[in-house]
């Protein structure tokens, strides 16, 4: 698994003023999850989960919902 990117990535979502707060709370569930125990797949599923969650969040921009997207689909590509 390539955690440095997936951090630059979410850690970039997160500092975007863009991002809803809520949004943001998910980002960081989605770290803690990167940072707890388990195999890098259940991460990987589960911040999945968590990131499509928030990209239905309705006041998310347009913005802030592709680059949650371009995240999902990052983890999608390292799913084995």
């Amino acid at each position: 698994m390539k955690k440095k990117q997936i951090i630059d990535i979410l850690q970039g979502i997160a500092r975007d003023r863009g991002v809803p707060k809520n949004v943001k709370t998910s980002i960081e569930e989605s770290l803690d999850i990167l940072n707890g125990n388990g195999s890098d797949e259940e991460k990987i599923a589960h911040i999945i989960s968590v990131l499509d969650d928030a990209s239905n969040d309705p006041n998310i921009s347009a913005h802030a919902r592709t680059m949650v997207w371009n995240a999902v689909s990052f983890l999608e590509g390292l799913k084995k």
